[in-house]
């Protein structure tokens, strides 16, 4: 798998930089998101926990894909994420959800 980072955007505001990289993997199937982050932190020699694959889409026949990453200064920083996209790159365990209250009937008026 051959990472080609793109664009490396600072954004101070955020306390995270903006990466646009293509994956080339060639005679594979589209890597897994683990696969992505795991190369991306290592081309870009930074910590795995601190960076966040926020989106990748490839095209059909083609071996390459186009990912979204951020990398963020630090865990406090990591705490402005979305909290789907954490559990997706595995950073936050998934919330169960509340069931529902059942509705009650409405009363007739007679």
């Amino acid at each position: 798998m051959e990472v080609q980072v793109l664009s490396n955007k600072e954004n101070k505001f955020l306390r995270r930089n903006e990466i646009r990289a293509v994956v080339r993997h060639a005679g594979s199937q589209t890597p897994k998101r683990a696969e992505v982050r795991e190369a991306l932190a290592k081309a870009l020699s930074v910590p795995k926990e601190l960076l966040v694959i926020d989106s990748m889409h490839s095209l059909y026949g083609r071996n390459e894909t186009t990912v979204y990453a951020k990398r963020y200064i630090d865990k406090e920083a990591l705490k402005i994420e979305r909290e789907h996209i954490l559990v997706r790159n595995g950073l936050a365990e998934k919330k169960e959800a509340q069931p529902k209250a059942a509705k009650k009937p409405a009363a007739k008026a007679s």
